[in-house]
């Protein structure tokens, strides 16, 4: 191939048809739907399908789908049931999915830091905003690499801790002999347009405990309690239910996940193969005992050899015509003006006028691995329709574009 043509050898998106999985099978459980003239989940069988066979795949009790990501957070903070002014810790590099819940159930999100080369937390920097307000942990496994649960997992029951694992991205992602998702108390799954699998939006929540699988079910279902003898709205909660036409879409994405992953592993151990060594950048640092799933493929950048670092890196694979987000999340979490500003209802600043200082502090020396972490960090996009073509051109790419900036770093 020439470089003429490799210069715009386009790469599959995870935005559009040449990035997914559809097929015929999610359009003919759709069509049923329609047929049926059933599209709320409560009447029909399309969702409680598709729970019932993630629960399985997964090797968990209970599986409840919902609308969103956030909504499967929503679900599990709620089942957790803190009270106004409990804390809950979470990472400062995630998603706002993950943390607007937290503050909507009234509970106050600490931040902690993260490893700056997994880009996760861990049981050190939770241990230390541990207070006697923790009322949870959430764990997010960032773009398919599980946290090394083992040492969280003996931290959080040390101190009574419920867990929460964020596996949005981390679909099939193994930490031992088990899936991300039944390590910890509750797990929460997200549906979403660029995840593995996909209904546009969408949410799972899996637990083994069955008075959680209760409240997460209630909490879906506005609080009522679908099949009770004398059912009424036991507590406050919105609608969060899937419709059968998103169940019908899982129901017909499910059994292509393990190839989803597969395929998505493949190809990224393929590349980490090709750039391993090169001179100025890191592959992924894979956990201990894990499968990496790649929701994305991340590059660390070493500023110090790279002229212009992370982002110098990312506009030179841009020319070449590999789209690539460096810095991945900009800043912080706790950065947003939702938490800096703390605007959340009205003027009231509620519920972190229930806040301590140091649950507020959002210093950045307590933070070193988060900015270090996100001053380095190049995100590359993966999808599961890569082939070896895309693995080698965009090898290329990455190799060209560290030349080319290391000889300006030269020239500097």
């Amino acid at each position: 191939m020439s470089e003429t043509q490799r210069k715009f050898l386009a790469l599959p998106s995870d935005q559009d048809a040449t990035g997914r999985t559809f097929g015929p099978e999610e359009l003919e459980h759709i069509a049923a739907v329609l047929k049926s003239g059933t599209l709320t989940c409560t009447k029909g069988n399309y969702t409680k399908n598709f729970e019932q066979l993630f629960a399985r795949l997964l090797g968990s009790k209970h599986a409840h789908a919902c609308s969103s990501g956030t909504a499967a957070v929503h679900c599990a903070i709620a089942a957790i049931d803190p009270e106004p002014g409990d804390e809950i810790i979470t990472t400062s590099i995630t998603d706002m999915g993950a943390l607007a819940p937290i503050v909507y159930q009234g509970a106050i999100p600490v931040f902690c830091d993260v490893d700056p080369h997994t880009y996760n937390v861990t049981a050190k920097s939770i241990e230390a905003r541990i207070t006697p307000r923790t009322k949870a942990i959430i764990v997010t496994h960032l773009f398919g690499n599980p946290c090394e649960m083992n040492s969280i997992m003996a931290l959080a029951n040390k101190h009574n801790l419920p867990v929460i694992e964020d596996c949005a991205q981390s679909f099939l992602t193994s930490y031992g002999d088990r899936y991300v998702g039944t390590l910890g108390a509750i797990g929460c799954f997200s549906l979403q347009q660029g995840k593995h699998i996909t209904t546009g939006e969408g949410g799972v929540c899996t637990t083994d405990d069955p008075e959680l699988a209760r409240r997460i079910y209630l909490f879906i279902n506005k609080g009522w309690g679908y099949g009770d003898a004398k059912p009424d709205h036991y507590f406050l909660a919105p609608n969060y239910r899937m419709s059968e036409l998103q169940g019908a879409c899982a129901l017909g994405q499910l059994p292509k996940l393990e190839g989803v992953v597969e395929a998505r592993v493949r190809t990224a151990t393929a590349l980490t193969s090709a750039l391993t060594g090169v001179a100025g950048i890191e592959t992924p640092r894979v956990t201990d005992g894990a499968v990496h799933t790649y929701w994305k493929y991340c590059l660390r950048v070493d500023d110090n050899l790279i002229e212009g670092g992370a982002v110098g890196l990312g506009a030179a694979l841009k020319d070449k015509g590999v789209t690539c987000a460096p810095r991945y999340i900009q800043k912080p979490a706790f950065r947003c003006q939702v938490f800096r500003d703390q605007v959340t209802f009205g003027k009231s600043r509620w519920p972190f006028t229930l806040a301590t200082p140091e649950a507020v502090d959002y210093s950045e020396d307590r933070f070193p691995g988060t900015f270090n972490a996100l001053q380095h960090v190049l995100v590359l996009p993966w999808n599961e329709k890569y082939t070896q073509e895309h693995v080698d051109y965009i090898a290329e790419a990455v190799k060209s574009a560290v030349a080319q900036c290391t000889r300006a770093n030269a020239h500097a």
